[in-house]
């Protein structure tokens, strides 16, 4: 026995040898390992795990101290996520992004954590991005453009993207794929897979497996930079009668699969109001004409551009105009809306401006709610249930309000999970899409401003008459049914109107005389 042991130990220092002479000859990087990438996230895992399981055994539930500890439970756990996603880098990374940007579904401590991975995410190398080009293109940097700046002009989880010049002397930008990422990425979704099954079991009202059905469905697509440049023009065709929306031209005898060259488009983030102060550019104009992009996509259309995060959404001054204009960028994940799951949405928000709780209900539940219907619209309207009972058009956000939703975003987390788990796939890049909208909206100061939602009830009115008008062969309902569109438009026009003279010098004087003579 001591003679086979003595050899099972040789043979395993030899295959631990050769093993090791092996990575060192090859210069592999030990990061690139699934075996290492593995072992990583399920120790973060079972760290995590391991504190939510030991940290309140002498707490009493419901105390001060119990929240205060929690609070800081869930600081030091998103800290560990945080650090895990910046180690496995690539798909960990874009899950941590998608997590961060949730602000009304998951607590505070995790969001405010997981937000800075938008600004860390790792770099590949010149010879690296040099090494795609020539594998893609089959030529070398010098044969492609003049000037090629080796610095990015900003770096994500999946790629980078580089400012170049052409023979022509047309200046583009070209977005590289990081090289381990489309191998990495099904091998990254699997562990996440295995390692939130083990969560489930061991907390059963942790169920975020939709976290995972999102990045299987999604990922093959945000690789696949062809598709990225496809979504881009039909966004750019559907939405041709806004002046103000630039989606910038591809080049498509530059482009594959993992590199997609585009028209370079400089400007601001659209959460940068310094940057607007700077160049004349008006804060409401920028709010309200991303709300009209984003309120054709989703209630017209039925195409959502899912990742409005400020790095894909620019602003600045049109070169030839001189009008504010926004670039919309990173094309690669787009919601498509079925036409009857478009009708209830639009339905639901129409009830919710309008505050028909009746209707909230009622499709709230045909959205797959149920009897969660008053968290569902709370969450989609990141409202307090007594502001939305209120009338969430008339009431405005206050801060004691947010920090409510904030707060019960942790203590109703089991619930939220639930629901999300309910809810139809189509909701849940919907509900991260406003997630980032209404960030936006916060950072420039124009939340629930009357404008966006006078823009959305428009919209609302146009896709069911358009809908209504699918359905009929008769030319009178037809009729009846463009004359009722045409009422009811009309009748917004007036509301906004006297919205308008309301704030204006001649409105406010009119309406001071008004109150002094009553």
């Amino acid at each position: 026995m001591a003679g086979r042991l003595l050899k099972l130990s040789s043979l395993a220092t030899a295959v631990f040898a050769s093993s090791g002479l092996y990575i060192y000859n090859t210069q592999l990087d030990l990061n690139d390992l699934s075996l290492i990438r593995f072992g990583r996230a399920a120790a973060v895992t079972t760290v995590i795990s391991y504190d939510y399981l030991t940290a309140f055994r002498h707490m009493e539930y419901g105390t001060e101290e119990y929240w205060a500890l929690k609070s800081k439970v869930h600081r030091r756990s998103a800290e560990r996520l945080r650090d895990l996603c910046c180690a496995n880098r690539g798909t960990f990374i874009k899950v941590g992004q998608h997590l961060g940007a949730l602000d009304y579904l998951l607590p505070e401590e995790y969001t405010a954590t997981l937000k800075v991975l938008h600004s860390q995410a790792p770099q590949s190398s010149k010879e690296e991005i040099q090494q795609v080009i020539r594998e893609d293109l089959g030529k070398e940097l010098s044969e492609l453009f003049v000037c090629f700046d080796e610095k990015p002009q900003g770096a994500a989880s999946l790629a980078q993207v580089h400012k170049a010049v052409l023979h022509d002397g047309r200046t583009v930008a070209v977005k590289v794929q990081h090289p381990k990422v489309q191998r990495q990425s099904s091998k990254d979704i699997l562990v996440m897979e295995v390692l939130l099954r083990a969560v489930h079991w061991l907390f059963p009202d942790f169920a975020f497996m939709w976290l995972v059905e999102e990045a299987k469905k999604n990922m093959p697509l945000e690789l696949d930079f062809l598709n990225e440049g496809h979504n881009s023009e039909i966004v750019s065709n559907m939405l041709a009668h806004f002046p103000f929306l630039k989606v910038p031209v591809i080049h498509w005898d530059l482009s594959t699969k993992r590199i997609l060259t585009m028209e370079f488009a400089e400007g601001g983030q659209v959460n940068d109001r310094e940057y607007m102060k700077a160049h004349g550019i008006d804060v409401n104009e920028i709010s309200e004409k991303l709300g009209k992009i984003y309120s054709e996509m989703v209630f017209l259309q039925g195409f959502v551009h899912c990742d409005p995060h400020p790095g894909n959404v620019l602003v600045r001054k049109c070169p030839k105009t001189k009008k504010a204009e926004i670039v919309l960028l990173d094309h690669g994940l787009y919601q498509v809306l079925q036409p009857d799951f478009r009708m209830n949405y639009c339905r639901l928000w129409q009830a919710l401006i309008r505050r028909d709780m009746t209707g909230v209900e009622r499709y709230s539940r045909k959205l797959g709610a149920g009897d969660l219907y008053p968290l569902f619209a709370c969450i989609l309207t990141a409202r307090s249930w007594t502001a939305v009972n209120s009338g969430i058009s008339s009431v405005p956000v206050t801060s004691s309000e947010d920090v409510e939703i904030r707060t019960n975003a942790a203590l109703y987390l089991p619930q939220i999970s639930h629901l999300l788990n309910r809810l139809p796939r189509q909701m849940l890049l919907l509900l991260k899409t406003n997630d980032l909208l209404r960030g936006i909206e916060t950072t420039l100061h124009t939340r629930a401003s009357s404008s966006s939602f006078i823009n959305m009830s428009r919209c609302c009115i146009r896709a069911l008459a358009r809908h209504k008008r699918s359905k009929t062969q008769s030319r009178r309902k037809r009729l009846q049914i463009t004359l009722t569109e045409s009422f009811n438009l009309w009748r917004l026009s007036v509301y906004q109107l006297f919205l308008w003279l309301k704030s204006s010098v001649l409105g406010r004087g009119l309406w001071t005389l008004h109150g002094l003579l009553h």
